[in-house]
């Protein structure tokens, strides 16, 4: 292992405690990426309106010619991570083979699914089926009526299952076997080193570090600014405060004073507390949603849209367009995959974090079902809910989506009792997301930066934050949901070549493991 600053871990005496925070050791790698994002945030707040421009052109030409790229990529992550489980591979360890997970079942899926898209679940949970049942996702399909109100819901469903989670199984079981199995770094670059060698180009390991870095920020920044956009559309609609610039200045503001008092607190409690926080909201207000609104509609579309996803996937994970000329999937699906990928690198090392001592059955099959089965629930509780009203009551719910996908949520709470409340707890839900998923990601970025994601310094942790800050501010400012859109594209394209690479790397490293570590564990009979 050589000796450089952004390729070896260097591990404290005492693992539970962050490094110090030193600029001395700061190498190319953070300087780079920190001068990138600070160039590109201060042209957008210089000329917004020819940064949206150039935006726009970005989001076209790769949506345009690169789509089948994104839809087969994530087509084949998702088969190779459920060969992985069902193959003697997946008893595998990313860890030593004694070790023992550091979290609980609950708390480990409660991290996996806050670090996750929760605010983009949030966000779309109920905009997505209702523009779907608005406007076809086919040509000349059926729309406003039953037969919409299904293909809607089986869409979405395949949006937030497998697929996405399957994006950040690849990157995260790359990361954790090598980190934890092999007691290497937790970095991108080091986990390609079965292709390259041990000791491959310096320079390529920093440019691999810089990319993942760049794709961190950008995804995290795309989530940040939806979650934003969409606190301020519900401050507007719910509690009548005037929705616009200065408003999600002073969220975002408020955003990063609570990620850096979680930071401060340290992973396991701040993390942890903040993860349990937003699964008892988003339960709560499940809960509340089935108990208010038609149970047994939820139910049988919940039932129906699993069955329609099931049925439909292959067919949707491989669909373009390309006889009718239409941009439909290039503006959902493919949009969906490339800011999951973008998103990749940062939740690939915090799942590796969190998941270390669990077998690789137990890390794909925990991915790939629990989280999708979760938001199945609330798309279908929320959405459902959205959809049963616009059918049989007459609401215009989707008229204010398509004008206004920021109001979706509280147009829905709008139709339902007590709706003060239930946005409320809604406002609350987000702005713990966006906590959570910062904290997380920043923690990941700030260890990409020095060469030690195990426990990165906390003054870089909240100057990573405030980067972050910086970043979604200029990108709302400049356009707002079309350049988070077009900077995911950009940032997921290069990325994708790379969790193929890491996919071939783990596939080396398995290859090689002595087959004591795949014999099937004996379980001792007690008498």
């Amino acid at each position: 292992m050589t000796n450089d600053d952004n390729t070896t871990s260097k591990q404290s005496n005492n693992p539970d405690q962050p490094e110090k925070f030193n600029f001395r050791k700061l190498g190319p790698v953070f300087w780079i990426s920190t001068l990138i994002i600070i160039v590109v945030s201060i042209i957008a707040m210089v000329i917004p309106a020819r940064f949206q421009v150039a935006s726009e052109d970005v989001y076209s030409v790769i949506s345009q010619n690169f789509s089948w790229f994104f839809l087969l990529v994530v087509f084949g992550f998702g088969v190779f991570l459920l060969f992985l489980a069902l193959s003697p591979y997946g008893r595998v360890k990313l860890g030593g083979d004694n070790s023992k997970p550091e979290f609980s079942f609950w708390s480990w899926i409660g991290m996996l699914f806050s670090s996750g898209l929760g605010v983009g679940l949030v966000f779309y949970g109920v905009a997505e089926p209702m523009e779907h049942y608005m406007k076809s996702p086919f040509l000349g399909g059926p729309v406003e009526s039953a037969e919409a109100a299904r293909i809607a819901m089986g869409y979405t469903y395949f949006h937030w299952g497998i697929s996405q989670w399957s994006i950040f199984g690849v990157a995260g079981l790359a990361i954790g076997y090598f980190q934890f199995r092999k007691n290497r770094d937790g970095l991108v670059s080091t986990a390609l080193e079965p292709l390259f060698g041990l000791e491959y180009s310096q320079t390529a390991r920093k440019a691999i570090d810089i990319l993942a870095i760049i794709a961190t920020i950008t995804g995290m920044s795309t989530s940040v600014g939806l979650g934003i956009m969409q606190m301020d559309g519900g401050l507007d609609i719910a509690f009548g405060i005037p929705s616009g610039p200065m408003t999600q200045i002073i969220l975002t503001a408020l955003m990063t004073g609570l990620f850096i008092f979680s930071t401060i607190t340290g992973l396991k409690r701040g993390m942890k507390f903040l993860s349990s926080l937003n699964m008892i909201l988003a339960l709560v207000l499940t809960v509340f949603i089935m108990a208010v609104g038609p149970f047994t509609f939820i139910m049988e579309t919940i039932i129906v849209g699993l069955g329609d996803y099931l049925t439909n996937f292959v067919g949707y994970s491989l669909r373009l367009q390309p006889y009718s000329g239409e941009a439909w999937v290039q503006d959902w699906t493919v949009f969906y995959w490339a800011w999951v990928i973008a998103w990749s690198p940062f939740i690939g090392s915090f799942v590796a974090r969190v998941s270390r001592g669990r077998s690789i059955r137990e890390y794909v099959m925990g991915i790939l079902i629990v989280p999708p089965m979760l938001s199945f629930l609330w798309v279908g509780a929320l959405g459902g809910t959205a959809i049963y009203s616009d059918l049989f009551n007459n609401t215009n719910i989707g008229e204010i989506v398509l004008n206004d996908q920021t109001q979706a949520l509280f147009a829905l709470f709008n139709t339902l009792p007590i709706s003060w409340l239930t946005s409320a707890i809604a406002i609350t839900l987000i702005f713990t997301f966006l906590v959570t998923s910062a904290d997380s990601a920043t923690f990941i970025v700030a260890g990409m930066s020095i060469g030690n994601t195990d426990n990165p310094p906390t003054g870089l942790k909240i100057l990573w934050g405030l980067l972050l800050g910086l970043l979604t501010i200029a990108l709302i400012l400049a356009g707002g949901l079309t350049s988070l859109q077009a900077a995911s594209l950009l940032a997921g394209l290069p990325f994708a070549l790379i969790l193929i690479m890491m996919i071939a790397s783990v596939s080396k490293g398995l290859r090689r493991e002595p087959n004591e570590a795949m014999k099937r564990r004996q379980r001792r009979r007690k008498y």
